[in-house]
């Protein structure tokens, strides 16, 4: 039992602290209660097409991901394609991204323009996150660009994103997002964007084959029903009825299963989980005969379409069919969190054709959506100081979910990089 690690969730975090569990002589035992490993970067059937649930890119920053496909022998089937950016605004598609797209742009003045370049130029040169921990987002953003442009560019990002949350959001979360953008950009006019040959799955079923071959255990299909802990130490791992003795447990699933999964925590650690609120996600996915636009990312700025933004991944990665990614954030009580997929999918196939009008119904080959309820916390003010520390004051157990990523927004390079560090730390005991 000694070098037995249990170890909770199968996505990228649990695979790579499994991966470094074993790097360091220890024998990661994962639970997994889907049935297959990836959490949201997990991949489907697409009517014959292998592809995630949840898009995924990669930048040239993406130090841990990188390190990581070498490690698994796979890095040779890591691709970099120059990317385009638009917005929609007023019912048209006007180029974005760029500082020449941005002194063309129609609907903002100069004065709007010059500030929302310093801004976005100030961003991607800033280092330090500490000094806007404690910022409002809103109010730190507006104060740069002007009412105008945070009018036009920013208010329906953040109110199709985060609903009502908006008003308490921090900065430094936020400035975390423009600047990883912002570095993917090889010089001023143009952007650079990756991806893995077949998308996610490549590294999951690398990450997976590593772990079996090297001695790890993965079991699909197997949630926990609780982590059971005695005298102020790990004890055992409870699955379906059946008791498994460990002495050391990594959970990587979201914060909010965390009460439920191990509920004899210290009260007030089980207070700061419950203190975290995550946004959900209904993400539809439509394959397409021909394409949308030229662009990867489009931005919407659009009173007759309930979302942010959409992503048409094909322009990134080439597949024989087009594909756009349309994610509706939601706050998980939200009325329409609850609606059917048919009342996401129709309203994704009408505004695709509004954006492209000569795309017909005949264009749409298919439609499906995922729903994921903890798809990403919210981060306000103060939020450095707000979670527990990953090493718990219990013997043998380590907490973490992609809320310990912050600043830095959720994405497959963070969370390998923290799920080696919650290794790291359990073997170092």
């Amino acid at each position: 039992m000694g070098n037995r690690v249990a170890v909770l969730g199968a996505g990228p975090m649990g695979l790579a602290a499994a991966h470094e569990l074993l790097k360091r002589g220890y024998q990661p035992v994962i639970f997994e209660a889907d049935d297959r490993v990836g959490g949201m970067t997990a991949a489907f059937d697409f009517s014959g097409l292998t592809i995630e649930r949840y898009y995924h890119f990669h930048c040239t920053s993406d130090t841990a991901f990188l390190e990581m496909l070498e490690e698994l022998g796979i890095a040779d089937r890591m691709r970099w394609t120059e990317t385009r950016m638009a917005y929609w605004y007023r019912g048209r598609l006007q180029p974005w991204g760029n500082p020449i797209a941005l002194l063309k742009f129609r609907g903002l003045g100069l004065l709007a323009k010059i500030r929302y370049g310093l801004f976005a130029f100030w961003c991607t040169r800033r280092n330090d996150w500490r000094p806007l921990d404690r910022v409002n987002a809103r109010d730190w953003v507006l104060r740069w660009v002007g009412p105008q442009a945070y009018e036009i560019l920013w208010r329906r990002l953040f109110e199709y994103k985060f609903y009502h949350f908006t008003d308490n959001l921090s900065a430094a979360w936020i400035w975390s997002r423009i600047r990883r953008l912002g570095r993917s950009r090889y010089n001023l006019f143009r952007e650079k964007l990756g991806y893995l040959e077949n998308g996610s799955d490549t590294y999951l079923q690398a990450a997976a084959a590593h772990i079996r071959e090297k001695g790890g255990i993965i079991r699909l299909k197997s949630p926990v029903a609780k982590v059971h802990l005695r005298d102020g130490a790990v004890h055992a791992v409870e699955t379906e009825g059946l008791m498994e003795r460990f002495d050391r447990v990594i959970s990587t699933v979201p914060l909010p299963f965390v009460p439920r999964l191990i509920p004899d925590l210290p009260r007030p650690v089980l207070d700061a989980y419950a203190s975290v609120d995550n946004i959900a996600v209904v993400c539809v996915i439509v394959k397409l005969s021909r394409a949308l636009s030229e662009n990867f990312w489009v931005n919407i700025n659009d009173p007759e379409m309930d979302i942010p933004g959409l992503v048409e991944y094909t322009n990134l990665q080439p597949l024989e069919n087009h594909v756009v990614y349309v994610p509706y954030y939601l706050p998980g009580d939200h009325p329409s969190f609850g609606q059917p997929d048919e009342w996401f999918t129709e309203r994704v196939c009408r505004y695709i054709r509004t954006i492209n009008p000569e795309l017909g119904e005949g264009d749409i080959l298919d439609v499906r959506a995922s729903r994921y309820r903890f798809a990403q916390p919210i981060c306000d003010p103060g939020f450095s100081s707000k979670l527990p520390p990953a090493d718990l004051p219990v013997e043998g157990l380590w907490v973490a979910d992609t809320s310990y990523y912050y600043p830095e927004d959720r994405g497959i390079s963070e969370s390998i990089a923290f799920g080696r560090k919650l290794a790291v730390m359990a073997t170092s005991c």
